[in-house]
């Protein structure tokens, strides 16, 4: 499992960033782009220039129906011509209104005015209480937090079960929110190997809450207390999340998969095996490098075996982002379809 910040550490940062973020609700109009690829937008106090991120880039191109490929070809070839077709298209809008999300003076985020705002300081100060009271079993294995996403993994130590004789795992799941409309708030389970302290998340069970709301503009439509209504039923969806989020069912039924997989053998050269298991699944060329070393290493080769191997890579990588991809990815190793897998353990054989 790749290792973050202490909850200290990632409360501190959350509180800087706040002081620091900067929300502008504004009509599309207002908004142009120069040619130095930064963007430029008029507020009541003045113009304000911002460097904008890729993914902000990102998310001007599809909302404007700009090919992305095209959108970064003029930005690094013609940001002239870029900067042209960006404010055709946006006074083709300019009676929209868009919710422009900016930290540190960057341009983060273009957004509809729909986006409800659900920061990751909030979803923190919602999140600890309800932990506290889970019981004493409740520990925070790692928690990190990056340009795309918050990330809380969280263990309980009183829910154990046994791969094998002396390889306990334990169920824990991993919350996750995204402010730049890149994900919702979304609890996926997740076991922690003990022997090593890999992390498998099982993509397929994720419960999620979006964060589209009401629109901005029309807030002043609500009473107050109807806007707290809105709100507090929010909040206690996300309470529901985290107080639902380990299914002792769900952990059983992968305890007793993983404890399957360690008798579908690898066969064939393991080389290739590796090779058609990152084809399978989305793996790099070099994330498969990590993951035969550390299949070789270990000696298990089995489907279990394989598992491992990518969920212990995901501790090589230098994004947490990826490196929490890399370990959903495992149970991509784990629920193969049988024809899939029976290709990878036989493969050059």
């Amino acid at each position: 499992m790749k290792t973050g910040r202490t909850i200290v550490e990632l409360a501190q940062e959350l509180l800087e960033q706040q002081e620091t973020k900067r929300d502008f609700h504004a009509s599309t109009k207002s908004l142009t782009m120069v040619p130095s690829g930064k963007f430029q937008l008029e507020t009541t106090s003045g113009l304000e220039l911002m460097p904008a991120t890729a993914y902000a880039h990102a998310q001007m191109a599809s909302k404007l129906s700009i090919p992305k490929v095209y959108y970064d070809r003029m930005m690094r070839q013609s940001p002239d011509l870029l900067a042209e077709n960006v404010n055709h298209w946006l006074d083709e809008r300019q009676d929209e209104t868009s919710l422009i999300r900016t930290l540190r003076g960057q341009m983060r985020a273009f957004l509809s005015s729909r986006y409800r705002i659900v920061d990751n300081h909030e979803i923190l100060a919602m999140v600890l209480p309800e932990l506290s009271e889970m019981g004493s079993g409740i520990k925070i294995a790692s928690c990190q937090v990056t340009d795309e996403r918050m990330y809380l993994k969280v263990i309980n130590t009183d829910i154990e079960a046994a791969i094998a004789v002396g390889d306990p795992v334990q169920a824990g799941f991993i919350l996750s929110n995204g402010e730049i409309g890149n994900s919702s708030i979304s609890v996926e389970p997740f076991i922690m190997r003990l022997a090593c302290t890999n992390g498998l998340i099982l993509k397929d069970k994720k419960q999620r809450k979006n964060h589209a709301g009401r629109s901005a503009e029309n807030s002043d439509l609500y009473a107050i207390d109807t806007i707290q209504a809105i709100d507090d039923a929010f909040k206690l969806k996300v309470r529901d999340l985290v107080r639902n989020a380990i299914s002792i069912s769900t952990f059983q039924e992968a305890v007793a998969d993983m404890q399957g997989a360690r008798y579908n053998p690898i066969t064939g050269n393991p080389v290739k095996a590796v090779e058609v298991t990152a084809r399978s699944i989305g793996l790099s060329e070099n994330e498969s490098g990590l993951v035969l070393k550390h299949l070789i290493d270990a000696g298990d080769l089995s489907q279990f075996g394989m598992l491992n191997a990518v969920t212990r890579t995901a501790e090589d990588i230098g994004s947490y982002d990826r490196a929490t991809e890399v370990e959903r990815l495992g149970s991509s190793v784990l629920y193969l379809p049988t024809t899939t897998w029976l290709e990878i353990a036989t493969a050059n054989s």
